[in-house]
């Protein structure tokens, strides 16, 4: 019961950030993950299997809000599930002490690219929506062999192209949870899911967050809080690495 309490508080705090910036969930409870020992593989098979609900309910809301470009979907969804399976697969077929310092730098890129979205100043105009595809795949593989970072990857690239913020969270959230699904399926049919209390606390602490990540989004400043993910992430990353390496 302790153990599916502290994961209902880890849940419900990475989903408020989600829900108010678009990104981070998956980035965040991963690195805390990490942090109570958990291998990189069975950390994303936890963190994902759990967003199967989250990104599903959200993915729903967006599109009846009338959020999702239906063209940005199928250039992100197709190649993003192929990429998201692919990475899944890499995840459980290299040892975790050789990929357990890998994701932990990557990690903290992510939250260093966060903190620099945040420092920036004024948004560039919009551009061409070169490479969609590509930056699909590469988010959901890198996604999948992190535990997270599709937010970081590709909402925040594409809201960096000067796109709409709400066609590119909703378009890219409904996107999401297909992809989720294909990664959370590979890990299924490779090592299974066992930490059911952790899923579950995951589950009904992102859940349970939905409305407050909305109303935070309402009413607290992006630059703010991504600059506060950003150093947190960044800060767990490295305690991570440091007790690996040590």
């Amino acid at each position: 019961m302790e153990e599916l309490l502290l994961f209902v508080a880890v849940g419900f705090a990475a989903q408020v950030v989600d829900g108010a910036l678009g990104m981070a969930y998956g980035v965040s409870a991963t690195a805390v993950l990490l942090n109570f020992g958990v291998t990189p593989a069975v950390a994303s098979a936890t963190v994902h299997a759990a967003e199967v609900f989250t990104t599903g309910a959200s993915g729903i809301s967006h599109w009846r809000l009338g959020n999702v470009k239906k063209e940005l979907f199928w250039k992100l969804v197709l190649p993003g599930a192929v990429g998201g399976g692919v990475g899944a697969y890499v995840l459980v077929s290299v040892p975790s002490e050789n990929i357990q310092p890998i994701v932990s730098v990557y990690l903290f890129v992510l939250g260093a690219v966060i903190l620099l979205k945040a420092l920036r100043r004024k948004p560039r105009p919009p551009s061409e929506l070169k490479h969609t595809r590509a930056l699909g795949f590469v988010g959901a593989a890198l996604d999948a062999l992190g535990g997270g970072g599709w937010g970081a990857t590709v909402t925040g690239s594409l809201i960096g192209r000067g796109l709409e913020s709400r066609f590119v969270i909703g378009t890219s959230n409904a996107a999401e949870f297909f992809i989720t699904t294909v990664i959370s399926l590979t890990f299924l049919g490779t090592i299974g899911l066992e930490l059911w209390p952790m899923i579950t606390g995951l589950i009904i602490g992102g859940v349970a967050a939905a409305p407050f990540g909305a109303l935070l989004a309402r009413h607290t400043p992006d630059r703010a809080l991504m600059g506060l993910v950003g150093v947190l992430i960044m800060g767990l990353s490295t305690r991570n690495l440091i007790h690996h390496l040590g």
